[in-house]
């Protein structure tokens, strides 16, 4: 006998339904078929079950797709690993697909496609220079990105064409033809970057000038919030791989463009990256579209995967 005053309850009385009456959220037409051999992408894409983030992904390559076909703003969000990762020849190729109308990126980012540039290699090991302060010491990175953005700024350029231009002036750079910020400057696509003073390394080295690194980059806020503008009815913002600054610049980017009378709505966003954290969820999935049309998604996994993923369903459209 047990010692606790309260009994277990008696189900006896509990009241059933039927399935039939309750039906289902997931239903049989909804399961993924196997994968035909010799189907290609658009056949994997076909295969998938039609529930979440295979649903999600779909309707990014949907919206994306109209977009490029309204010839609606299609912009990129980029943070640093998404270049560390190798995709800008895939980036690249989807410009000049014309899926891309301009990229904006956070100093992480420029600061890796300018080593890809300048060296064909990026990506310090941090632990192993950082005990005796070698860490962002790059002589290169900061004395080149710094004159870039000074030259730049003194020009009325943002620091993404400033950055793009430097590199396109350079004679026989050893990646030039995997850096985005060049081919795009040599494409003519727009290329913002947005940083915080302090986060990127060249801001360490001798010859940064905090003037011309600030009003180069608030610069390329203002061009980058014209062409949020231009999501209205149909755009599509793509967040890939930054967790804090892009996500953001984006929603000042919305908020300012709305407080200027101009429409915003009826576009998608999505946010691409290995873990869902805080402010994409909220400043690029969710509250662009409070009390708005349109929606977001949000796409989990590996960009080295997801990003190609997505450029090889979008290619398989143009077939």
């Amino acid at each position: 006998m047990s010692k606790y005053s309260k009994r277990p309850l008696d189900f006896a009385g509990l009241r059933t339904v039927g399935l039939a009456e309750r039906g289902g959220k997931v239903k049989l037409a909804d399961f993924a078929s196997p994968y035909a051999k010799g189907s290609g992408v658009a056949g994997w894409l076909d295969s998938l079950p039609h529930v979440l983030a295979a649903d999600g992904f779909r309707a990014v390559v949907e919206a994306v797709a109209a977009a490029r076909a309204r010839r609606r703003a299609i912009l990129w969000g980029l943070g640093g690993h998404v270049i560390k990762c190798g995709l800008a020849p895939v980036l690249i190729d989807l410009m000049r697909r014309g899926y891309a109308t301009a990229f904006a990126m956070n100093g992480s980012a420029s600061i890796h496609d300018f080593e890809i540039a300048l060296a064909s290699h990026t990506s310090e090991d941090v632990e192993a220079v950082l005990p005796d302060g070698r860490f962002g010491a790059a002589e290169e990175t900061g004395r080149d990105m710094n004159r870039a953005i000074a030259e730049g700024d003194r020009d009325g350029l943002g620091m993404g064409e400033a950055l793009g231009k430097w590199l396109a002036e350079q004679a026989g750079l050893a990646g030039a033809g995997a850096s985005l910020m060049l081919q795009a400057y040599q494409h003519a696509t727009p290329v913002t970057v947005h940083v915080a003073i302090g986060t990127d390394t060249p801001h360490m080295h001798p010859a940064a000038d905090g003037a011309a690194i600030g009003s180069a980059s608030h610069r390329d806020f203002r061009l980058f919030a014209a062409y949020v503008a231009d999501l209205h009815d149909g755009g599509v913002y793509l967040n890939v791989g930054s967790a804090v600054v892009m996500p953001e610049v984006f929603l000042k980017a919305v908020s300012a463009v709305r407080n200027l009378g101009h429409p915003l709505a009826g576009f998608t966003t999505a946010n691409f990256d290995f873990l869902q954290h805080y402010r994409p969820r909220v400043n690029v999935v969710e509250r662009p579209h409070a009390g708005s049309t349109g929606g977001g998604y949000a796409i989990t996994g590996h960009h080295e995967l997801m990003i190609p993923l997505l450029a090889a369903a979008l290619i398989e459209k143009d077939s």
